[in-house]
């Protein structure tokens, strides 16, 4: 583990060819820097990840402390493809196991440091530790969570939307982080196209060809032809429609209490959801341990586990490090398409 700082990252810009994948701990206080310090230990039996992580030497004690038995700190110090960018952040102020407001600037901080190094050519995708929201908020963040956050921090101005990924099964939302009052209204037909297009182009981009769509009912029952909500007649369909004119493979909208069962039995690679939870909960209840989050849209691959900061579990020896390899591997796998797209 070779402690450098950005302008030091020579060895791995030399293969570049290869993406390097960033590495942040996402807020201190919980079970990220242990999941940081297990997944090190892992991707440092096997040089072909370049990886380059943005953190402080208290944190890493804090994340090998904690990650106890299952982190081996010495393995990871003698990987010479694990590059530590120390940002010489002061940890002192921040608590374990709890929310405040020194955690959601550290956590920031970070993220700022990985993203700037995108914009300098020096990493190809992010993977971050979970976040937690209220810490973010106390820290001044003004976006509804940290999917806003990216898109305002890298000026994007197309669709952006939160997608999950599970082993054969992807979804993506319409309306996120909003309160359920608020969701019917964002519910149109340009906003049903739009997660559904971002979706479609996420699978293509893993190598499924043609991904089969099916897109959620807002109301019960799909609305029963509008004796209960009109979305499914004046707003759903018509998106639905609008995705196959440009040659999506979808169809619904679909009752999305019976949807979820088809989609785990294997009809569909991918579900566009109308609100957060209706994708939610459907998603952990099939497979809790091993969820992915990606930050659809953006300019880079940015993913997440799908998982919070777990204040409970912190330095137990119980987190499941699962989604966090989940991430890395998929953020990797993003990049690598991506540069095979750029060379043509």
């Amino acid at each position: 583990m070779t402690s450098t700082s950005l302008d030091q990252l020579d060895t791995l810009a030399a293969r570049a060819d290869r993406p390097r994948i960033a590495l942040t701990a996402g807020d201190p206080a919980g079970i990220g820097p242990e999941l940081v310090a297990r997944l090190l230990t892992e991707l440092a039996a096997d040089d072909a990840h370049d990886v380059v992580v943005f953190t402080t030497a208290a944190e890493l004690d804090r994340g090998f402390a904690h990650a106890g038995d299952g982190a081996d700190r010495a393995a990871v110090e003698q990987a010479g493809h694990i590059a530590v960018v120390d940002t010489g952040l002061d940890l002192t102020e921040v608590p374990v196991a709890a929310a405040s407001e020194a955690g959601g600037r550290w956590a920031l901080a970070h993220l700022e440091r990985a993203l700037a190094a995108h914009d300098r050519g020096e990493v190809d995708a992010l993977v971050f530790a979970p976040l937690n929201k209220s810490s973010l908020h106390l820290a001044g963040m003004t976006e509804q969570d940290e999917m806003r956050w990216f898109e305002n921090r890298l000026d994007v101005a197309g669709t952006v939307t939160e997608l999950n990924a599970m082993a054969g099964l992807w979804t993506s939302r319409v309306t996120s982080h909003v309160a359920h009052r608020d969701a019917p209204d964002l519910v149109t037909a340009t906003s049903v196209l739009a997660a559904t297009r971002l979706l479609h182009d996420a699978l293509v981009g893993t190598g499924v060809a043609a991904p089969r769509l099916a897109v959620c009912a807002l109301n019960p029952h799909a609305g029963e032809n509008g004796s209960f909500g009109r979305e499914e007649i004046d707003e759903i369909a018509p998106g639905v429609a609008l995705a196959r004119e440009a040659g999506i493979d979808a169809t619904g909208p679909f009752p999305a209490d019976t949807l979820f069962l088809r989609a785990r039995d294997g009809q569909f690679d991918g579900v566009v959801t109308m609100y957060h939870d209706q994708g939610q909960i459907a998603m952990k209840m099939i497979g809790f341990e091993g969820g992915v989050t990606i930050e659809g849209g953006l300019p880079l691959p940015v993913c997440t586990p799908a998982h919070g900061t777990a204040f409970d579990r912190v330095g137990t020896g119980t987190a499941a490090l699962a989604s966090t390899r989940n991430a890395y591997d998929l953020a990797r796998s993003l990049a690598v398409a991506a540069h095979a797209r750029s060379r043509g």
